[in-house]
């Protein structure tokens, strides 16, 4: 037998007569040491984590120079998100390098004075009072989508990651960008965001050696070309819309004439850039995994899926489902919040201090480590019943969730902006495309969840799909 200095976390997945246990890497029965956390860490942020941490608890251990502190209960994430959400808002160095090339100082890695500023900008432009607006390009692009899926044979194998991606990229593109961006220009913002994400390193040594900026990490002329791929459209689309230029009702034609309205911002080519980009990033990735998910879970659990099909039959008959549906479609609603708390996009939230702190027992240093995570506290044994169970029932009839235990898009003032925008695409697009298709994942295959930046399967989602018969 090789030796390997490595071994991914066992898979745990159980199906029986109405219920569906969700695929999860075991927890460990004992800290990997040293060598074992970096190696595992670099081949997944959630396959190292021992049995403890599967529940409420705040805890503390060691990596080289650093102590981590584990924030993992609802009181102390609050403090940490909310009442003292000033001095722990820095991503940490090691998401903040992975992602300055691309974004920039965006608002996804940026802070202080930056952050306050643009927040409010951003979040105005995703409100959720624009979502039926952009709804109709959500309707319009999966319907567009489905006519592909229509076309493939029924024993035709492909990829769902990749396809889903397609899809949710060419919605937000269309609502960053415009119809008019065009479909090479599309494909080279979709490719370039592709390749960077997969050569991100999520392990900054310095860091763990005592620097509390870590250490400039060299990106290489893989990554370095694919972020001028993204920045050459962006910069395209901004020049064009500040020569008056550009889709009216567009996101950056938002931004812009937010721009001219307020030259406070300070929102030069290069900010206006940087923004559009982390809107693309976030609202096209987090999106893609969800669906993916969803549908490898309802096809390992066919009651959910059946209830799904009369649900939407029901509500809308033999039309389209559209953005106005959303809101009745309540199974739709429970599936989506259910794979988010199974399969939240970003698994983990860490923070780094800003100045000395004290949560709970543990003492953190200026520019120590804080760990949230939305992987942990949403499996966590003491707080879910069944916390590994695939059971959309949670979400329905006016279930109470506390937000504190319940964070896909965190919480608090950096909540993800653009919460209301991904949560009515993901029930959009599930619904349309569950109202056309039956998918089903390749027969043995079991799907192992693996985290570098977002929550992806490891081996890809091997899918094919058929047509349903629909009423005349």
């Amino acid at each position: 037998m090789a030796f390997r200095l490595y071994e991914p976390a066992r898979v745990i997945e159980e199906r029986g007569d109405g219920y569906l246990v969700a695929p999860h890497p075991a927890p460990l029965k004992e800290q990997p040491g040293l060598l074992g956390s970096i190696l595992g860490s670099r081949y997944s942020l959630i396959g190292t984590w021992t049995e403890d941490c599967y529940e409420s608890c705040l805890t503390a251990f060691d990596l080289m120079r650093r102590e981590v502190v584990l924030v993992n209960t609802p009181e102390h994430i609050k403090y940490v998100m909310v009442t003292r959400h000033q001095n722990f808002e820095r991503k940490s160095p090691q998401m903040r390098r992975a992602l300055e090339v691309l974004l920039g100082d965006g608002l996804f890695i940026s802070e202080g004075e930056t952050w306050k500023r643009r927040r409010p900008l951003v979040a105005d432009i995703v409100h959720k009072n624009r979502v039926p607006v952009f709804g109709r390009t959500m309707e319009e692009v999966t319907l567009c989508f489905a006519q592909g899926w229509a076309a493939k044979r029924k024993d035709e194998e492909f990829e769902l990651t990749a396809a889903m991606a397609e899809l949710t990229a060419e919605i937000i593109s269309r609502t960053i960008f415009g119809h008019d961006l065009g479909a090479e220009a599309a494909r080279q913002v979709i490719d370039g965001f592709s390749s960077y994400q997969k050569h991100i390193d999520n392990f900054n040594l310095g860091y763990w050696l005592g620097w509390d900026e870590g250490w400039p990490i060299p990106h290489g002329p893989v990554k370095n070309r694919a972020a001028k791929m993204v920045h050459g459209v962006i910069e395209n689309v901004v020049n064009a819309h500040l020569a008056g230029g550009g889709e009216e009702g567009s996101m950056i034609d938002l931004l812009v004439k937010r721009r001219q309205r307020n030259p406070e911002l300070e929102l030069d080519v290069e900010a206006l850039r940087n923004e559009a980009a982390t809107i693309f990033m976030a609202g096209h990735e987090t999106t893609a995994a969800t669906l993916m998910w969803a549908f490898y879970l309802i096809d390992r659990a066919p009651w959910i899926e059946a209830a799904l099909v009369e649900e939407i039959a029901r509500i809308c008959g033999n039309r389209n489902p559209t953005i106005d549906d959303i809101d009745a479609l309540e199974l739709c609603k429970a599936v989506i919040g259910e794979t988010l708390r199974l399969y939240p996009p970003v698994p983990l939230l860490p923070r780094q201090a800003r100045e000395v702190d004290r949560i709970g027992e543990y003492e953190v240093k200026k520019g120590g480590m804080v760990m949230i995570s939305p992987w942990l506290i949403h499996r966590a044994k003491d707080l879910w019943d069944d916390p590994n169970h695939f059971k959309p029932e949670r979400f329905l009839n006016g279930a109470r969730i506390n937000p504190f235990a319940y964070i896909p898009f965190a919480v608090g003032p950096r909540v993800c902006a653009g919460l209301n925008f991904g949560q009515s695409e993901a029930i959009l697009c599930l619904a349309i495309l569950i109202q056309k298709f039956k998918v089903t994942v390749r027969p043995g295959y079991r799907a192992e969840p693996v985290c570098r930046l977002t929550l992806r399967a490891a081996a890809g989602m091997p899918v094919m799909v058929e047509p349903r018969a629909r009423a005349a």
